[in-house]
């Protein structure tokens, strides 16, 4: 009997995780970040590309980081991953999403909510995943 040393591991190496289980737990990170946007602005009635008031604006924010946050975190915990690899794909994509917003509306309304997505919300999405694994490594 033969044994493949490919599927031999040392006590040092992490298991892998399935690309698709990575894949699908950030979109679940996204939808959950991008669900909570598209809902409080249902909600409050509010347009998110034009100016807002000064107090809704700091609200959002407040909002948006958590809800980016807790995407990260979720993402890292559905993968079970022990890097920071979906916090990190997940932040790329909302400051992607963020870019390509701007680029795409040049001189077109306020610009507010896709600033707060690039140099907030995506920073808070990867900090969320952080948090998940200090926890986790403390646990």
């Amino acid at each position: 009997m033969a044994i493949r040393l490919s599927s031999v591991r040392g006590k040092s190496e992490k298991p892998e995780v399935p690309q698709m289980q990575t894949f699908l737990a950030v979109v679940a990170g996204y939808l959950i970040f991008a669900g909570s946007a598209v809902l409080l602005f249902q909600l409050t009635k509010v347009e998110p590309h034009s100016p807002a008031a000064l107090g809704f604006e700091v609200l959002t924010i407040v909002y948006g980081l958590g809800f980016a946050s807790l995407g990260g975190f979720l993402a890292g915990k559905i993968a079970r991953r022990m890097d920071l690899g979906c916090g990190i794909a997940l932040a790329l994509v909302i400051a992607l999403g963020a870019t390509v917003s701007m680029i795409g509306r040049p001189g077109a309304g306020a610009l507010w909510t896709q600033t707060a997505a690039l140099l907030l919300f995506a920073p808070a999405s990867l900090a969320g995943d952080w948090f998940r694994r200090r926890r986790q490594n403390g646990a």
